[in-house]
C-alpha cells in the first residue's frame, strides 16, 4: 500500500466535480496536513468542499506538521511545504499536488506525484481492463473547477 499525502488542490478539485471517491479507490488512505485540512474549510473555499471536509471520511487522515526550514520549500505557497513536509516526516510514497512548482520540488526529494488528472486517468486506466465506470466528461469539469477556484486563500 502506497502512503499518500496530499495538498489542497487534487481534493479540491475531485470534491467539487463530484468524484472525491476515486481516491479511496486508488489509494485506500490519504494523509493531509492540518493547514491543507483548514484550506479546505476556508469561508472562500466552496460550499460543496467545505461540507464534505466537515463530515471527512474515514480515509482521510489530518496530521499536524511542523513548519519546515528546508530552503527547497520557500518558494511555494502553504499548502505545498505543509504537505511536502508531511511526505518527508511520514516517508510518503507519492505527493498529490497539482501545482508544477510544488511537482517539481517533490519530483526533487525523491517523492512520486500525481495530481487531479493523473488520479483520474488512472482510474480510468484501471478500469479499461475492469469494470467501466463513464467518465466522459470528467477533464472538462475539472478544468471548470479550477477557473472557479479562488486563489485567496
Amino acid at each position: 500500500m502506497l502512503l499518500v499525502v496530499a495538498d489542497t488542490g487534487p481534493i479540491h478539485y475531485l470534491v467539487e466535480i463530484g468524484h472525491v471517491g476515486i481516491l479511496p479507490q486508488l489509494f485506500q488512505r490519504i494523509f493531509i496536513p492540518s493547514l491543507v485540512y483548514d484550506e479546505l474549510r476556508h469561508p472562500f473555499a466552496p460550499a460543496s468542499v467545505r461540507a464534505w471536509v466537515d463530515t471527512s471520511p474515514k480515509w482521510l487522515h489530518i496530521l499536524p506538521v511542523t513548519p519546515s526550514d528546508d530552503p527547497a520549500l520557500e518558494r511555494l505557497d502553504d499548502g505545498e511545504k505543509s504537505a511536502l513536509t508531511l511526505g518527508m516526516t511520514l516517508g510518503a510514497d507519492l505527493i498529490l499536488i497539482d501545482h508544477r512548482k510544488g511537482g517539481a520540488v517533490a519530483l526533487q526529494k525523491g517523492f512520486q506525484i500525481t495530481g487531479t488528472l493523473g488520479s483520474a486517468h488512472t482510474v480510468r486506466t484501471a478500469w479499461s481492463t475492469g469494470p467501466r465506470r463513464c467518465l466522459n466528461g470528467l477533464s472538462a469539469r475539472i478544468l471548470t473547477a479550477a477557473r472557479s477556484c479562488s486563489t485567496t486563500f
